[in-house]
């Protein structure tokens, strides 16, 4: 059983930078695809971006480019999410995702099978 922990969400204030990490247990193969989405209140959740564990493909909504980065160290079986110059309106939970089986629809949730609980991101203005 594969199980995903978001950690390093928190409270901060507009323009600052957040890295928020993502931990894995459980067999994960090379080849899944890891996502970030969130979900701010009374919103869908939406995807962020996603990338490939290994080899380095990484896949970003149009919201996304230029202020998020994710990355990942398949060795310590962790993703990250940089996210720069915030603002207010990215305060939502964050969640990471695993898949298998995710192909060319990376952003879209039902291509993944596991997801961690979420980690509260706030950005104050």
């Amino acid at each position: 059983q594969v199980q995903l922990a978001e950690s390093g969400g928190g409270l901060v204030q507009a323009g600052d930078s957040l890295r928020l990490s993502c931990t894995t247990s459980g067999r994960t193969g090379s080849s899944w695809t890891m996502a970030w989405f969130r979900q701010a209140s009374g919103k869908e959740r939406e995807c962020i971006g996603a990338i490939i564990w290994t080899g380095g493909s990484t896949y970003y909504t149009d919201s996304a480019k230029g202020r998020f980065t994710i990355s990942s160290d398949y060795a310590k079986n962790t993703v990250y999410l940089q996210m720069n110059s915030l603002k207010p309106e990215d305060t939502a939970v964050y969640y990471c995702a695993a898949g298998r089986f995710v192909g060319s629809t990376w952003y879209a949730t039902q291509r993944y099978n596991y997801w961690g609980q979420g980690t509260q991101v706030t950005v104050s203005s």
